[in-house]
């Protein structure tokens, strides 16, 4: 994990165009997960963030300005220095066709929105346990 001197708690982004989820992401999931938390309302700002400071897990809207989530998640899945990232998406879109695009763009979850914080804390614990195995 994106560990700092002195403290075990995993980074994780959270990328949402929409700055209402991001907001109660940023007071909601600290409260149920010790974690940090870094946010990004585009694809191309959360690529930036993510090869700078290299979370530990990402929650990924699919629908984003620019450079979609779906493609976001494919080219971190595509790169040897981003693969090994637990990617969840988070999605309005629950048709077969787009869970089928998410998983074959790499994701390793997902949740559609609105979602339920236990569920989504459930599948976060999960990710981070597995992938501090690693």
């Amino acid at each position: 994990m994106n560990i700092s001197p002195g403290c075990s708690k995993p980074l994780i982004l959270a990328v949402d165009d929409n700055q209402d989820n991001l907001l109660l992401l940023e007071y909601q999931l600290p409260e149920v997960i010790e974690c940090f938390l870094l946010t990004a309302t585009d694809g191309e700002t959360a690529l930036k963030l993510i090869a700078d400071r290299s979370p530990d897990l990402i929650l990924m809207d699919v629908l984003l300005p620019g450079i979609d989530g779906t493609e976001v998640i494919s080219r971190l899945k595509r790169s040897p220095d981003t693969t090994h990232i637990p990617i969840i998406a988070l999605t309005g879109l629950s048709e077969e066709d787009a869970v089928d695009r998410l998983r074959q763009s790499g994701c390793n979850d997902y949740l559609c929105k609105p979602y339920d914080l236990e569920d989504l804390q459930t599948i976060i614990h999960r990710h981070l346990t597995a992938h501090s195995h690693l």
